[in-house]
Parts: structure tokens; sequence; C-alpha cells
């Protein structure tokens, strides 16, 4: 039984599969946080939350490496962990600098931070010769503005140290580019009370369908595991309202898409982990958005579980522990799986949500849930504004997402302050 030591965790549906994933691979785990409300406020209707049913529970500053280090070294004399992961974005180069400094597996600190850092990992690809659009990094408004009027709009805006696509939005003008290197400043630290990097990153948009590939990396050699599709909201956001796996396109697609993801990893010279690497398929080929070093959150890892019998959390979690996971797909009895998300018609506070008897009641759904009578509904700018999901498995073919995404069409949102509202 090995001893995995978590650092911090998103509080969506990945602090629930990691845990599930040491405990079901046969190890245990210790839970290291700054703040422990942070999950405490995250509610669960079925009882503990699994990351507080952790064998040990440490608070310790996640945000101060320089003594963050030391502390966990002694800490390891005494308990000896084995390996050394975390789920959240914030903490992946903190964990890989970690597991370096104990002598554990993990992946080049300098890969990691080159695959999370939009910036980075942009210089990185293009650097390799990689085709991908036209860009600019940039730091204050005059470069920014001087930035756009060469590279020429539209303009995609992306902070190169965010996630779930929070401030990535479309521009068109320099007005609207000006709306987002306001709203950019005023966001100087991200939800871990990190400060921000000031730098912006510019890149010219890209039209065509949207996928992830997600693979394994072990000692440099990258195995593709699959392609999910995506659906977004629309502009001038790039909210993801859901995913299907495997992805309805061409076999040619595919290949080309996994072809580039994997191109795109040895670029930033990631050597060890599960990747998740975010695509538009343009007229002139694959084009990287951005590379995760860690598995897919919205709950991909699951239907890539239902569909393929890979276990993408567990994976992570034994490579983690320096084992060689078995990542060869199974015949689970389905050929498609699909998530859709509600997203709130409007920012406000939630009476309630209809139409979840339905839902309930459908076979071929395997996971739903909605948001509670009294949760204050944001604008869908991001992927933290879900209301709710239904999880869909189709045993025939790859109608799962059409079915999910019906089923979600059928919700609606009544707000404490006016008539029901249907989700766009």
């Amino acid at each position: 039984m090995g001893h995995v030591l978590l650092v911090e965790s998103w509080v969506g549906a990945m602090s629930r599969l990691l845990p599930r994933a040491i405990r079901e691979s046969g190890h245990r785990f210790t839970f290291l946080t700054r703040n422990l409300h942070h999950y405490l406020r995250a509610s669960s209707a079925e009882g503990v939350h699994p990351l507080l049913a952790a064998d040990n529970i440490i608070t310790a500053d996640t945000n101060d490496e320089a003594s963050l280090l030391p502390q966990i070294a002694r800490l390891h004399e005494v308990m000896r962990f084995d390996g050394v992961i975390t789920s959240c974005d914030y903490y992946l180069g903190t964990v890989a600098r970690l597991a370096a400094h104990l002598g554990l597996p993990g992946a080049q600190p300098e890969a990691v931070e080159h695959a999370y850092r939009k910036d980075l990992a942009r210089r990185r690809m293009h650097a390799a010769g990689l085709a991908g659009p036209a860009f600019a990094v940039v730091e204050g408004w005059p470069p920014l503005r001087d930035a756009a009027r060469t590279l020429g709009f539209p303009l995609v805006v992306k902070p190169v140290d965010l996630c779930a696509g929070m401030f990535v939005r479309r521009v068109d003008d320099e007005v609207q580019l000006r709306e987002a290197f306001d709203a950019l400043a005023g966001f100087p630290v991200n939800a871990r009370q990190q400060p921000r990097s000031p730098l912006v990153l510019l890149e010219e948009v890209l039209v065509g369908p949207e996928v992830s590939v997600e693979t394994v990396t072990v000692d440099g050699r990258t195995t593709v595991v699959g392609v999910t599709d995506k659906s977004l909201a629309g502009e001038p956001w790039f909210v993801e309202s859901g995913h299907m796996f495997p992805a309805t396109i061409t076999p040619a697609a595919t290949s080309a898409a996994a072809d580039m993801a994997v191109a795109a990893l040895a670029a930033v010279e990631f050597d060890l982990g599960v990747a998740h690497t975010e695509l538009r398929l343009t007229e002139s080929g694959p084009r990287v958005i951005e590379i995760n070093p860690r598995p897919a959150g919205n709950q991909i890892t699951e239907l890539v579980r239902r569909v393929t019998g890979v276990d993408l959390p567990m994976v992570y979690t034994q490579l983690a522990l320096g084992e060689l996971p078995d990542i060869a797909a199974t015949d689970t009895g389905v050929r498609s799986a699909a998530i859709s998300f509600l997203l709130p018609p409007k920012a406000g506070t939630v009476e309630r949500i209809d139409g979840t008897a339905a839902v309930a009641e459908a076979a071929d759904v395997v996971d739903w849930a909605v948001k509670p009578a009294g949760h204050r509904a944001a604008d869908a700018s991001s992927n933290n504004s879900y209301l709710g999901h239904v999880m869909v498995v189709d045993t025939n073919g790859p109608g799962a997402r059409p079915r999910a995404e019906e089923l979600v069409a059928g919700l609606e949102v009544r707000f404490a302050d006016e008539r029901v509202e249907v989700p766009a």
C-alpha cells in the first residue's frame, strides 16, 4: 500500500474522483491544504467529502514553497510518502518541485511549468516549429494595444495563469480589448490567493470544432487514450457546455489531433503523467489551444472510463507512485458517453430548477446534479458558472451527446425574482 500526499484540490468532480481512485488502487492518502474551510464549504449530499476522509489532514502554507519544501521533507522522514499529486492547476508546479525535492516520482518541474503556463507553452510550441496561431505576450495597456494592432482583430485575450476559461474572451476591436484588459487588471490574485502574472496572451482566433486529446506519458513516450469532442456556449466567452467521448470526427482528423497533441507535449518536454491537450480542428489542420499536464476536468475522465475502462485519475495516481499502469482499453459495452451542462441564462438567486424528474427517471442517465435553492448564479462567462449537469451513456453508437443535451434543455431555472427562464 502506497502513501500519497495530495496537495490541495479542486472542489468539483475531481475532488471526489481522485480520492476514490487512490483508495480503489489500494493506496492511502494524506491531504495537505492551506485553508481547510475552502473544502468544508463544498457541500456534499453524500456525507463526508472524500478529501476529508484522508488518513491525515495537514495544514501548511502551500503558497510559500520556500518554507513548504523543508517542512514536508521533515514530515516525510516520519510519515514516508511514496508519491505526491494535486488536481489543482495552481499547485502543479509546487507538486513537481516537491516530488523532486523528496526524490519521489514526478515530471520535470520545468516541463510542468512550460506546459500549464499558457505563454510558456505557446513559445515552446512555436520554437519547436509546430503550426499555431499568431500570438503576442505583453504587459500593460499600451503594449497590448500595439500588439493587437499588429496582429489584427478579431483576437482572443487570455490570462497566462488562470484556468476554467476564466477571463478568456474574443475581442473584435480596441473597446472590447480595453474591457478585457481592465477586467484582468481587477483580478490580481487567483482563487487561492496567489499573485497573478501581469502578462497577457493575445492570439489569432482559431476557427473549427474543438476537441481534447487525453494522453498518458511515461519516460517521455506518450500514448493517446482517445479524443473527446466539446460543445461551446458561444462568443465572446469560450464556456464549455458539454463533452462527448469518443469524438465524432473522421479517423484522419482523430489521428491528426492525436499527433499534434503528442508533438505539443514533446515541445514542452513533458516526461511523466496524464495530460489533457485542447485543440481546434481548423481548415489548415489541428492547432493547440492549451496543454494541461493533469487529468481532464468536467468529468471527461468519467466519460473515458465508461467507454474504455481506463481510469485516468487512477493512472495519474499510479504514475505518481512509480507504478506502470495498464492503459489498454476494454470493451465496456458503452459506445459513447457524454456530459451536458446547465448554464445560467442570467445572474441571480436560484429559487429552484424544474424538470429534474425526467432526468432522474431516464435509464441512460448515469449521473446528474443541479444546484440547490438559494444558489447565487453568476453570468455564464467561465466553466465555474454551471448550475448542473447530466451524464448519459449510449450502448449502441454516438448518440450520447444529443441525448444529454436534450435532457438539459428540459431543465428550467426559476429565479427568486422572476418567472421561469429557459437556458439558452
